[in-house]
């Protein structure tokens, strides 16, 4: 844990889990609640997340949504910065795992608007997504 991280522990353990409001409209556009305090399923940096969870369930070569195959909605996994860039471009938001739409989509009850679809991440997965983001998404 960085220093920071364990600077702020005990405020977060006060204010989680937290929603911040970050638009309007429907279900994708509301932010959602966060548990930072979650025990994560591996260590959260992005080499970790690319393996064990993007590339592993959402990007099987040549099959998956996002294998450079599928590509769904322009998002390609397979390769570990591709994917980095493609989700901090438009989807995650360092900082603010609330208001990130790739944590929206995976904390989703919406079977039409949750990722992956068909079989959720587990509390364990998204909170290490939730992890990563809140501590500022870094490669």
């Amino acid at each position: 844990m960085s220093w920071r991280r364990a600077a702020i522990a005990p405020l977060l353990t006060l204010l989680a889990p937290i929603a911040v409001g970050c638009g309007g409209g429907g279900s994708g556009d509301a932010c959602v609640d966060v548990d930072l305090t979650c025990q994560p399923l591996y260590e959260p940096t992005f080499d970790n997340i690319h393996q064990r969870t993007l590339a592993a369930k959402c990007a099987v070569s040549g099959s998956a949504c996002h294998s450079r195959a599928g590509a769904q909605n322009g998002l390609v996994m397979e390769d570990a910065d591709t994917a980095y860039d493609d989700l901090l471009r438009s989807r995650v938001t360092p900082g603010d795992p609330s208001c990130s739409l790739m944590i929206r989509r995976i904390q989703s009850g919406d079977p039409d608007f949750q990722m992956p679809p068909g079989a959720p991440l587990s509390a364990a997965e998204r909170c290490v997504l939730i992890q990563w983001v809140e501590a500022g998404a870094e490669r």
